[in-house]
């Protein structure tokens, strides 16, 4: 039986994020995996505005950091013996599948189904989509409860 060593979560604050995150850590501890989170801050999505307001990109990343911050611990107290995180600025869909997958050697890439930014998944297609085509290792795409919410 396969066996994850390296499993890979972004997050981004989205439910759907956060169900991936706890499915994450289950997969884990099943495993004695290292798990590592990943938020990317998307910089096009606030480039225009920068210019004007610089405290845009600190306040991501500072959100970015609390995120990060709180599911590490959240991993740890649940029994997760090695958690990493990582802040990333660019596109998630290139990043995550390419950039940071292939930095932590992960075997097995698990994300939301959509996350918070609607407008871009309408226009081009979701960032869960683009990461499983351009993964080189398995994917799993999470959905909320819906009876949950």
């Amino acid at each position: 039986m396969l066996k994850y060593k390296n499993v890979l979560v972004a997050v981004d604050g989205s439910k759907e994020a956060e169900w991936a995150f706890k499915k994450s850590v289950d997969i884990a501890k099943r495993n004695d995996a290292t798990l590592n989170l990943v938020h990317v801050i998307d910089t096009r999505s606030f480039a225009a505005i920068e210019a004007y307001d610089r405290s845009i990109a600190e306040r991501a990343t500072k959100y970015g950091k609390e995120l990060l911050d709180e599911y590490k611990k959240e991993a740890a107290d649940a029994g997760v013996k090695q958690v990493n995180i990582f802040t990333e600025f660019g596109s998630p869909k290139v990043i995550i599948p390419k950039d940071v997958a292939k930095q932590v050697q992960a075997d097995l890439i698990v994300c939301g189904a959509t996350g918070l930014n609607a407008m871009e998944r309408f226009l081009i297609g979701s960032v869960s989509e683009h990461i499983t085509r351009a993964a080189k290792c398995d994917v799993l795409i999470v959905r909320t409860d819906e009876t949950a919410e």
